[in-house]
């Protein structure tokens, strides 16, 4: 038997034996069915359009599993994470220094992309794309920009009639990561605004109104006319609010935020992100290089304890929030790009999965192994559901007999064909080594013939 043939008949039995574990991940065990689980949770308005929906659709696999998720902001949600009132928080900003010492053993699981966009309200200008710098979005908020006609934002725009009207700023009045990641983006384009206003949830604003939440800042914009404010994609498809087209970190385009442009901001960044259980303090991807990224893009964050007992001490609690935030992070992000945030990348979910195994509960891992694969795919390729858009809150909670059954009826189909595959590698690992006999054995027999003839 060659070399050759010996390497040709083991690269062919490590992909027959690779089959099984490609084809189904290694998954948490599922929430007990008899057992009846609410988990509080709040913090950003970014992601609750998002957030919401998953608490929907988990609703429908695992009724008896209750998300109470609070769109309080940000600096809210990373309060009540500190003060151990919550099972989890979401954050567009990661952990300070001091929250984190504040914080021990808090995990970052990214669970989406979006993007900050700037809003606008022009009467008679209905359509997006309003071309905007960087500097000249700065020297709005700064209050030096006063009037939608001043020539540097006419400049920009020499093929629409600005009016000589004055501008109403709009801005958030709570602790936030979405103002935490439109004045990192300020900082980075301009000097005037790092030195006089800086970078935080919540800053001292030169100009303006303020608005509780992405929701207060939405309707800030979209009832007063002559209006400009920040606030996350979502918010703006569901109000019907045009945004501006930014100019890009290079200065060769002006870019739209999309599905594709926030993409386009992210691409790369996997490789340099740090573990679920690391600092995350200072990742940004916001003002990415790029011809077409949007920049200001950002992830977004849960906000989980490696050690589940600071804020619950049932154990059905423990095993449900694991296995949730696995769904949320694997099976729910074929919802994302329904309601225009960008599904995380395979590499970004590892991350994920990798910090939910740390977690523990009782001093043991939450993370039970699940007997019965995950079919769980880290890249989406279908297309999700149309999901009309509408306000987060007027979502009904699903019907509880239907969703089990239909439930019940998939794990059946799906447990039959795992059984099916499985015996499929079983039978094809068996051929191989026969043939690997076959192959020895006839080696064997030509050398003692040889030898016989000498």
């Amino acid at each position: 038997m060659t070399k050759h043939n010996v390497a040709i008949t083991t690269s062919l039995l490590m992909t027959i034996l690779l089959i099984p574990a490609s084809a189904f991940a290694a998954s948490p065990v599922e929430p007990d069915p008899d057992a009846d689980v609410q988990i509080d949770a709040a913090g950003a308005s970014f992601p609750f359009p998002l957030i919401d929906l998953w608490r929907v659709e988990y609703g429908k696999l695992y009724p008896n599993v209750q998300l109470n998720y609070q769109s309080i902001g940000s600096g809210g949600g990373v309060k009540n994470h500190i003060s151990e009132t919550i099972v989890f928080a979401a954050s567009d900003a990661p952990l300070k220094p001091k929250e984190s010492e504040a914080a021990p053993n808090t995990l970052h699981i990214p669970e989406a992309i979006g993007a900050v966009t700037i809003a606008y309200n022009l009467p008679g200008i209905s359509e997006s794309g309003l071309k905007l710098t960087g500097e000249v979005i700065a020297d709005i908020f700064l209050g030096k920009i006063t009037k939608f006609n001043d020539p540097a934002i006419q400049n920009l725009n020499p093929e629409v009639s600005l009016p000589d009207e004055d501008i109403v700023v709009a801005h958030r009045s709570d602790g936030a990561g979405t103002t935490f990641v439109f004045v990192s983006y300020l900082a980075k384009v301009s000097q005037e605004w790092d030195e006089k206003v800086g970078v935080g949830k919540s800053v001292e604003w030169p100009a303006g109104i303020g608005g509780k939440g992405n929701e207060g800042v939405a309707n800030v914009v979209k009832t007063t006319p002559y209006s400009i404010g920040y606030i996350e994609l979502a918010y703006a498809f569901q109000n019907d609010i045009p945004y501006a087209a930014v100019e890009n970190a290079d200065g060769t385009n002006f870019v739209l935020p999309s599905m594709q442009s926030i993409a386009a901001a992210s691409a790369g960044a996997a490789p340099a992100l740090p573990q679920a259980h690391e600092s995350w303090y200072g990742i940004s991807i916001i003002n990415a290089p790029g011809d077409d990224s949007y920049p200001i893009s950002t992830f977004t964050y849960l906000l989980v304890y490696e050690n589940l007992n600071n804020v619950t001490n049932d154990p059905d609690t423990a095993q449900a929030l694991v296995h949730m935030i696995y769904w949320m992070i694997t099976d729910g992000q074929k919802f994302n790009e329904s309601l225009h945030y960008v599904p995380i990348a395979p590499e970004v979910q590892k991350i994920g999965i990798d910090g939910l195994k740390r977690v523990q509960f009782n001093g043991e891992s939450a993370w039970i192994e699940s007997d019965t694969p995950s079919y769980a795919q880290p890249i989406v390729t279908e297309q999700p559901a149309v999901i009309e858009e509408s306000v987060p809150q007027t979502y009904e909670q699903p019907v509880v007999v239907q969703q089990t059954n239909s439930q019940s009826l998939s794990s059946e189909m799906e447990l039959l064909s795992f059984y099916i595959t499985a015996l499929i590698a079983l039978i094809a690992i068996a051929v191989i080594l026969v043939i690997i006999l076959i192959i020895v054995n006839m080696s064997l027999v030509a050398s003692i013939k040889k030898q016989i003839r000498n």
